[in-house]
């Protein structure tokens, strides 16, 4: 790099400070400081060659002064005459807000979570479901309705889908929102639409075209690839059932997996891309259906590449009652879990064996209450995570022993959880609210 120590001065909003190129470079090419600099990180010289460097910026000079000493020192101070939301507007004008969050927050660990806050929303019924979004905030399905929250946890304006229920709900990008929905019959409506996140309108509405014909459908679970696909459970009223395949840029629709008989995929509780064996993970699980069927699918070969299906299997409790299943391609296997957080394995390197059940992970004693939520799963940074109703569970290690237990007494059982970057949340069903935890960062000695 070729940084050179250059005095830099800046007069913001009538403030003068002073400081160097190389703190400034500290922010990284893609903030507003980055763009001073060029293609080999020397500081571009204005008009005047011979003058000293100074750049006028019509901004807040307190935020200014804390968001330099975090580029300087990495330590993030707010002094009392500066509000969080102003200084994080600011960050965000200087794209600064991964380094902000990074110094507020430490590294994401689920064991050191602490309750950072909890947020009560407007929506009635029961919640459908949670997802982090990639800046930080989330979005939370009531019924047929999204609420948007920033990173800051203020809320956008809703979308309403006009008593379509809400099936699923992600994150295309951090200003797109993609959500699943139900079609009532004799509306043609359904499907999936591409909301904006910030206004709640709607820029793309996807559809599903079966014999050069465009379907009505009902699109259930969601999963996105990184090279820009989206997968959706799909159930229309012809043969469209299966999985859809549409292009993230374009919107065009791409492939369809159609189920074959007897077995289940357009009714699929939960889709999960694996980046290693560039296959889908599609789980319909108890009680959407009375058998459970995990599958792996392959769309480049257009085949089914791994399968299990409880069909046959001696009807005990356990065997019988999956609730929910993730794909952990390091370990070679699916963890799956019933409704007693029992935490069961299944061997992906053989078709249909059996659930190993891991009797060490049960942890609820006593009698089951009268409306629990049905388990989920997680896996982030190397950790598992398992939800059951007001607690989450946290294992580790190659055993998966239990490490950790995330609880509070508000809001009822846990309906849906969602990690991603830093941030926990859970969201509850008997009360409209969700809570949001953190990983402080290490203390400063």
């Amino acid at each position: 790099m070729g940084i050179q120590k250059d005095i830099v001065k800046f007069n913001v909003g009538g403030r003068i400070f002073q400081t160097t190129a190389t703190t400034l470079a500290n922010a990284g090419r893609d903030s507003f400081f980055g763009a001073l600099f060029d293609d080999n990180w020397y500081l571009r010289q204005q008009q005047q060659p011979n003058s000293r460097q100074e750049f006028f910026i019509d901004r807040n000079a307190d935020c200014f002064a804390v968001l330099l000493d975090l580029l300087r020192t990495g330590d993030l101070c707010i002094p009392p005459n500066v509000s969080e939301r102003l200084l994080y507007r600011e960050a965000m004008f200087y794209g600064l807000t991964d380094r902000v969050r990074s110094a507020k927050w430490g590294p994401f660990d689920g064991n050191k979570l602490k309750l950072s806050k909890s947020v009560t929303g407007q929506a009635p019924g029961d919640g459908t479901a949670v997802r982090a979004g990639p800046d930080g905030g989330c979005c939370v399905a009531h019924g047929s309705m999204v609420h948007v929250f920033d990173w800051m946890l203020e809320e956008h304006p809703p979308i309403n889908l006009d008593y379509q229920r809400v099936n699923d709900i992600g994150w295309v990008n951090a200003e797109n929102v993609l959500i699943s929905a139900c079609e009532r019959l004799g509306k043609g409506d359904g499907g999936m639409g591409l909301f904006s996140s910030s206004t709640g309108d709607l820029r793309h509405r996807f559809n599903v075209v079966h014999d050069n014909q465009i379907k009505s459908f009902t699109a259930g679970a969601l999963s996105f690839s990184p090279d820009y696909k989206i997968f959706a459970g799909c159930k229309g009223r012809s043969n469209e059932y299966g999985i859809g395949v549409w292009d993230q840029v374009t919107g065009k629709q791409m492939d369809f997996f159609y189920e074959s008989h007897g077995w289940s995929l357009g009714d699929a509780d939960k889709l999960q891309w694996l980046n290693g064996s560039n296959c889908l993970l599609v789980a319909t699980l108890f009680p959407r259906k009375d058998n459970c069927y995990i599958s792996l699918l392959d769309f480049r070969e257009k085949r089914m590449v791994w399968s299990w299906s409880d069909i046959g299997a001696p009807l005990t409790i356990d065997e019988k009652r999956v609730r929910d299943a993730i794909a952990m391609e390091k370990c070679n296997s699916i963890c799956v879990v019933n409704e007693y957080d029992d935490l069961g394995f299944i061997d992906l390197r053989s078709n249909g064996g059996s659930v190993r059940w891991s009797s060490r992970s049960r942890l609820l004693k006593g009698k089951m209450p009268d409306e629990p939520c049905y388990p989920k799963l997680a896996l982030h940074n190397g950790q598992l995570f398992s939800s059951m109703n007001d607690c989450i569970s946290v294992f580790c290690g190659p055993d998966w022993v239990l490490t950790s237990r995330l609880r509070r007494s508000y809001g009822g059982s846990i309906c849906d959880f969602s990690i991603r970057g830093d941030r926990l949340f859970a969201l509850h069903s008997e009360e409209n609210v969700f809570d949001v935890w953190e990983t402080p960062p290490p203390p400063v000695i």
